[in-house]
Order: C-alpha cells, then sequence, then structure tokens
C-alpha cells in the first residue's frame, strides 16, 4: 500500500472497524516481533459484542456451512488485524502479509477445510492488494476453544 492508499483508510472504505484487544493474560503473547516480521497468534471469530456468536460454533460440514465459516474466519482476520495494530500503532506500517495459517474445527471427511480459509485470505487481499498475496496452511482439528468453528494466525513484514 501507497501512503496516498493506507492500509488503515482500505478498512473505512470498506466499511470495516477492528474490534478493540489487549494484551494476552497467559503465560504467551497475542503478538511477537522479531526483526522486521509480526507474528500474531490465532485468534477466534469473536463478533464486535466480544463473543463468538452461536452460528460460528461448532464444526464445519455439519453444523456449520463453508460459507458461514468463511464469515467467521472473516471476522478471525479483524481479529489479528486489531493484534497487529497493538503491536505496531498502526496497520500502515504493514508492508506485506507474509503466511496466514487456518485452524478449522471440521468434520473427519470434511475434504474443503481450505474454502472456509478463504474468507481470510480473501479479505487481506481484499484489504491490501497484492501485498497481501501469502503462503497458507491449513488443517483442519477436532475442537478448537470455545466451540469456535476456525482460528487464524498470520506473519507480516513490517516498517
Amino acid at each position: 500500500m501507497t501512503a496516498a492508499h493506507s492500509i488503515e483508510k482500505r478498512l473505512a472504505e470498506m466499511g470495516l472497524s477492528l474490534p478493540l484487544v489487549s494484551e494476552s493474560k497467559g503465560n504467551y503473547r497475542s503478538y511477537k516481533i522479531e526483526g522486521s516480521l509480526l507474528f500474531v497468534s490465532g485468534q477466534l471469530c469473536v463478533g464486535p459484542d466480544g463473543a463468538i456468536a452461536e452460528g460460528h460454533k461448532g464444526k464445519i460440514g455439519s453444523k456449520i456451512t463453508e460459507s458461514e465459516g468463511y464469515a467467521a474466519a472473516q471476522l478471525c482476520l479483524l481479529q489479528v488485524l486489531a493484534h497487529a495494530r497493538l503491536a505496531l500503532g498502526s496497520l500502515d506500517r504493514l508492508r506485506q502479509c507474509v503466511r496466514l495459517g487456518g485452524f478449522v474445527n471440521a468434520e473427519p471427511d470434511l475434504l474443503t477445510p481450505g474454502a472456509a480459509m478463504n474468507g481470510a485470505s480473501d479479505m487481506i487481499v481484499e484489504i491490501m492488494g497484492e501485498s497481501g498475496k501469502h503462503s497458507r496452511t491449513t488443517i483442519g482439528v477436532a475442537t478448537l476453544p470455545l466451540g469456535a468453528c476456525i482460528e487464524v494466525e498470520g506473519v507480516f513484514a513490517f516498517d
């Protein structure tokens, strides 16, 4: 993104606002900076009210559809970006989305966990343009904290 068209401005143009977040309370951090890389810990599909909606709790492939999982992954990405802003002070310091990782609470026979994770991937490219294109891993898991259907983590290069 150029200074003339910042990430912060792009979020506003898209009608998106980031949730308020704080440092983690456990023996880990919600983000870690190493050199010019920012690692953001896995974030759940928490809505503006700070809770996971019932429609985003459960397994994708039975209780949750892939399209509902896609929307939940977008909420996760907003949480990731909120922690990136907490770490850096401004998202305009982000230069590149290097990697997104997704954990999908999936039925054992679900062969397309990436369909839900596309919500996060598509959104970061929509926000950051070409610099939002990233490597990615998506893994189906048996369960996630609080019954969430998806969790997303990110790695970013920044200035």
